[in-house]
């Protein structure tokens, strides 16, 4: 395996859509992307992050300053492949040094054809995000960081925004695959794939349950009339608003009262079917060190996210929905953003949050034994 040199790397520019430029190194392929800029606050699990189908669009750019010490392996990948549209990093790893290690950052971004750069302030960059909330943003290296900067700005500009992006589609599975039991099964459990990362059939099979992973492209006829136990639905990318079809799943499930689970994308899906809206939060919420308050019990949770969109239901108070009573479970301390919803008439829940914890941390895990009860309280 040959990886890229230092003497390799080409000039590069990131020039966000209000003008905002950096100018670095070319970092990865070389060169031109667009998407959306949001910034990661994990100091680790990188190799988790690039493998998120929930970051399909997005130009992910990290806040820690040292990305790619550990290297990649074949062991620690949330999916299939790297689906972020471009990376940000201030100073990557000229060699990764650990025993699980079995090649570079670059090289996994080079073969799967990501646009990144390096050298850049990435805390100023960070900052400004912060302050002007998530935008468009392109990285152009090598050749193209030749062209009038006017040029680049313009097409920067002319990519697709993050809000009505129906994303699903190219993230979901095309045919279902089953994940068998640690153990002898207690039962099967439908997880409708809106870009579910590997870690949540693991963690579901963890606690006895047999999970067959479906597409979102499913029927309702279809995803019921296997007669499983419960239903999960995943995380996923996108604007939700667009996703009319999951919408109605949810719906059915719902309405036959089989206990459901829904996390991040799946979340947001439960919202809308009770009735709730959604809407773009100014930057979201990335990382695996954000704080989630448990309202029921006051307990505090440090937290993996991936979003920048959330539920629109009132806090504090239980709403009457066409599926019964409904309550915020969860709510972000940072913004008081909803972070969890609770359905007292129905069996379901839902967070916003990551309980598989890939890359960390592990306070909400019990989620899962909370969803392995409610289908044993519902059988």
């Amino acid at each position: 395996m040959n990886d890229v040199t230092i003497d390799d790397h080409q000039p590069a520019v990131l020039i966000l859509e209000d003008g905002r430029t950096f100018v670095g190194r070319s970092f990865a392929a070389i060169g031109s992307t667009t998407g959306e800029a949001v910034f990661s606050t994990g100091m680790t699990g990188y190799q988790e992050t690039l493998t998120d189908p929930s970051y399909r669009g997005q130009v992910v750019v990290m806040t820690a300053p040292h990305i790619g010490n550990t290297g990649m392996n074949d062991e620690d990948a949330e999916s299939r492949r790297i689906w972020v549209a471009g990376y940000v990093v201030r100073d990557p790893a000229p060699a990764p040094s650990n025993y699980r290690s079995e090649r570079s950052l670059e090289h996994d971004l080079i073969e799967a054809g990501v646009v990144g750069i390096a050298g850049i302030d990435t805390r100023a960059l960070t900052r400004h995000l912060r302050d002007r909330g998530a935008m468009r943003v392109g990285i152009f290296s090598g050749e193209a960081a030749d062209r009038p900067h006017a040029d680049l700005l313009a097409q920067v500009r002319a990519a697709s925004p993050m809000l009505g992006a129906d994303l699903t589609d190219q993230v979901t599975i095309s045919q279902a695959y089953d994940v068998p039991s640690i153990g002898p099964s207690r039962g099967v459990i439908a997880a409708v794939d809106l870009g579910i990362k590997s870690m949540t059939p693991q963690r579901l099979s963890e606690r006895g349950f047999s999970v067959r992973v479906v597409p979102a492209t499913i029927t309702a006829e279809e995803l019921l009339e296997a007669g499983p136990d419960g239903i999960f639905f995943s995380n996923g990318p996108g604007d939700p608003g667009t996703a009319d079809h999951v919408v109605s799943l949810v719906r059915a499930v719902l309405t036959a009262r089989r206990p459901l689970f829904g996390i991040c994308f799946g979340h947001q899906m439960l919202g809308r079917a009770l009735g709730f809206s959604t809407y773009k939060l100014r930057f979201g919420h990335r990382g695996i060190n954000q704080p989630v308050q448990d309202r029921a019990t006051d307990r505090v949770a440090i937290t993996a996210h991936n979003h920048g969109f959330a539920v629109d239901a009132p806090i504090g108070q239980v709403s009457a929905t066409g599926f019964g009573r409904v309550e915020v479970s969860h709510v972000c301390l940072n913004d008081d953003v909803v972070e969890g919803l609770r359905c007292l008439d129905v069996p379901a829940f839902s967070v916003q949050y990551h309980p598989e914890a890939a890359a960390g941390p592990h306070d909400a895990d019990p989620l899962f034994d909370e969803f392995a009860a409610l289908i044993e309280e519902n059988r």
